[in-house]
């Protein structure tokens, strides 16, 4: 038979765990996060969620920064109140610790969207190992 004190600790850190799985405080958040203002019934939008939000999730972009979608038309989360308004839609703002990283305003179509959002996404750390790794393979 277990010990009194032994049983109440492993109860404690139970209630601990389940509290803390509950709350969500255990999850992890992103150091980075690239938030795509939009509007209804923009074309643009419609055309980037097309071609490129259906995998973005599934790219190491995506994972270094998840997406996080805000309807222009309603009032700014607060997190977000800081930064400057977006006048266009779509406007993509990669957004780290609470500060503006880049931005790209419109959606500049399938070969320009990665590269230039790659670009910002190393200012925040991001290493992009497909083209390091040409690079490394054209030395």
């Amino acid at each position: 038979m277990m010990p009194l004190s032994i049983f109440k600790v492993k109860l404690v850190l139970s209630a601990l765990a389940l509290f803390l799985l509950v709350s969500g405080a255990g999850r992890v958040v992103a150091a980075a996060e690239l938030v795509l203002f939009e509007t209804e019934g923009c074309e643009w939008c419609e055309q980037w969620h097309e071609n490129i939000g259906v995998i973005y999730a599934k790219t190491p972009e995506g994972k270094f920064a998840p997406l996080r979608r805000v309807e222009i038309a309603n009032e700014s989360p607060a997190d977000l109140k800081h930064l400057r308004a977006a006048a266009f839609t779509p406007t993509f703002v990669v957004v780290e610790q609470g500060q503006e990283v880049g931005r790209i305003i419109g959606h500049p179509g399938d070969n320009f969207f990665w590269p230039l959002l790659t670009q910002i996404l190393k200012k925040a750390g991001f290493k992009d190992e497909k083209n390091e790794l040409q690079s490394n393979a054209l030395k």
